[in-house]
Parts: structure tokens; sequence; C-alpha cells
């Protein structure tokens, strides 16, 4: 770390990158911080629609409005490009680097490096794939300059370092559904919001909870508040939910490297999620709460049958496959899995091993994760 950036700027960098998970009008210079950090040039957070070639959503650092504006009539040629390094990519946490993974042949016939990429004067780039569903996909991406050279190690390093705190930024976004907060009506803002949200001291003491959050609370969902703690109902949920706040309180860095959901619910019941945002180390999210450490987001995630065929598109599933494991995102076992859908236990339970096998989990509640694609495991090559 120390190497490529001291560990207060990364904190700090880090610090910046959640603050836009609530202001996402703060990502432009979020977006240039990260750029210097990297020795980069132009930094890009996409999302894409794969459907229909389409740039829905494009947040840029240094270039130039004309030259942004040309990016979208190259946008069915990237995606092309993109839709069959996907089909193959070993990891999601692994970047996608031109000068290692294009061919000169390739770049020389490309009209978007001939037309777009070597005019802006990017000799390099690295991309991240932060989400991937089977009509969208969400990238971030950094150029190199002549006078920057390459992308190396150090670059890459770093970027992945940063991946899992851009991922859980844009997720909380997603899930807020709020294009920004005013520190100032934080109550009402909050109120507002369709998810539950519970905002708690580093001992997981409850300072505020949205109504939606309180009818939770009420009815014994999926928290639950003994002498104004935050707990999680379900034991299996518990310890994770404890650890995330513990990490948020203390090390905004740590926890990145945390799966980026904790399922709530047990695996017998339709799952809910929650998501831990850090509120420490930003005078921006200490608007909140003065005394707040994290802001836990809870809710369900997206429709049992899209998620399965979100997984099924990245990852190669069967007819078959996707049928069970849409079963399964609607909570139910695998015994009433195979009930319902007409099949024997031993033939689910195989199709199960094969999900397994193509998606690199070995747990259905992994599963669960990479449903809501708040985790990327690797790949399996078989």
């Amino acid at each position: 770390m120390a190497d490529a950036i001291s560990r207060q700027a990364f904190s700090d960098l880090i610090g910046s990158v959640y603050d836009c998970a609530l202001d996402p009008s703060r990502w432009e210079q979020t977006l240039a911080d990260i750029s210097e950090a990297l020795d980069c040039f132009a930094p890009l957070l996409a999302l894409s629609d794969l459907r229909h070639d389409r740039l829905l959503l494009q947040k840029a650092a240094g270039l130039e409005a004309p030259t942004l504006e040309q990016l979208p009539k190259h946008a069915a040629e990237i995606h092309a490009r993109l839709r069959d390094v996907l089909a193959s990519w070993p990891s999601f946490d692994e970047p996608y680097v031109m000068s290692r993974h294009l061919s000169p042949a390739y770049i020389e016939k490309s009209p978007y490096f001939q037309e777009w990429q070597n005019p802006a004067g990017m000799v390099d780039f690295m991309l991240f794939f932060l989400m991937h569903e089977p009509s969208h996909l969400s990238t971030f991406g950094v150029g190199r300059n002549e006078r920057q050279g390459i992308i190396t190690e150090r670059e890459i390093e770093l970027g992945k370092l940063l991946l899992p705190h851009l991922r859980r930024a844009v997720t909380i976004s997603k899930v807020l559904d709020v294009r920004a907060i005013a520190g100032e009506r934080m109550a009402e803002a909050l109120d507002a919001l369709r998810c539950a949200v519970v905002l708690t001291n580093e001992h997981g003491t409850i300072l505020h909870a949205n109504r939606p959050a309180e009818h939770m609370l009420d009815e014994g969902g999926p928290i639950q508040s003994p002498q104004g703690v935050l707990q999680a109902t379900a034991p299996s949920a518990a310890s994770e939910l404890r650890s995330a706040i513990t990490l948020a309180a203390g090390n905004e860095a740590g926890i990145g490297k945390t799966g980026l959901a904790i399922r709530l619910t047990e695996p017998d019941v339709p799952p809910i999620f929650a998501h831990v945002l850090p509120l420490t180390r930003s005078d921006f999210r200490t608007r909140l709460q003065p005394a707040a450490v994290a802001a836990i987001l809870i809710g369900a995630p997206p429709d049992a049958q899209d998620g399965a065929d979100a997984v099924a598109a990245a990852f190669g599933l069967t007819l078959a496959e996707t049928r069970v494991l849409a079963s399964l995102f609607a909570g139910r076992t695998l015994a009433e899995t195979a009930a319902t859908l007409g099949i024997t236990r031993p033939t689910a339970k195989t199709h199960l091993e094969h999900i397994f096998l193509k998606t690199g989990v070995t747990r259905q509640a992994e599963l669960m994760r990479l449903w809501t694609g708040l985790i990327a495991p690797t790949r399996s090559n078989g």
C-alpha cells in the first residue's frame, strides 16, 4: 500500500467513494481523485444497456464535453467486444487491460480506437466490471496517456483494492433509489426511502430508524432491537451483522473485503439482505447523525426469476438449471423445488451441483449473494 498511495490518502479516497453513495453529484470529483491516485486520466463510470447498445449513464472527469458526446456512437462496438470478453472472463475481480488483452490488429481496424480513443490521447486503459446482468453492465475505467505509459501492476493492485468499495457505493445508491440526500433534512429524507434504514453507533445502538425500519422492528421481522441494539433475528446473520458494523466503525477499507450483502433471513424463507454503509471519516455522511458509524439498509433483492436469468446469462446455466435456481431464489427448499418442478430430488440436487460448479460457489447462501450482483466470485473454468 505504501508504495502505491499512503494509508491515509487511501482511507480518504474510500470515504469519498462512500459519499457518492448518498450524493451522486460527488462522483466527478471523486473520479478525478481516483484517477490522480492511479496516475491515470479520463476516469469513467458507466452504466450500459447491452440489449439496445446504449450508454444509460456516464460520469467522467477530465474529458471535454464534445469528446464524451462522441462516445455513445461507438456503444455497439464496445458492447459487442465486452460481451465476448465476459463470456470467458476468469474473474470479475480482475481488470480488462488494453495493452494485455487486445491485439494490435484489432486496435488498428477498430473505429472506436481510431475515431475516439486515439484522438483522446489514450495509449492504454484499464476497465473494471462492477455489476453484470443480462441487460446491463456497470463499469469503471481509467486511461493512460503517452507520458504516463502503459498500465502496470501498481495501477492494477490499487484498482483492485478500490473495486469492492466502488461496487458497494454503486449498489447502495441503487438500493436507496434517491438522487441525493440533504443533510439538514436527513430524517425526512430517510423516511421517504422505500427501503428500511437504521443508523447505529459503534456498539450497534440504534440512533435513528426510518419508518420502514420501525415497522420492521415492530412487526418482529428480520431485525430486532433488544435494549436498543440492532440485531439480526436469524442467528446465522447476527454475528456477520455485528462484524460489519464493527468494521464500519474502525476500518472503512476492511469492510470492502467482506461480502457486500448480509442475508438476514434463513435459507428456507424468502431472502432479505442488509447493506452496510460506513459513515465515519466524512463530514458529509456524519450529517446523517453525528454519532452514527454505519447506515444499515435493509430490503428484498430483485425478482427471483430476473435474478436467476442474470446468473444464467453470466455463467452459462442451462434452462433446467435456471429453473432450479429461480425456485431456490424464491425461498423454496431443494425438496420443494423438486416437487414444484416435477423432478426428483436427486435430479434437483444434480442441477444444483452443476450450478455450484459453473458459478464457482459452494453454498446456497453464496448463490443468494451472487443473485444480488453484489459479489463476483471467480468463474469455474469447467
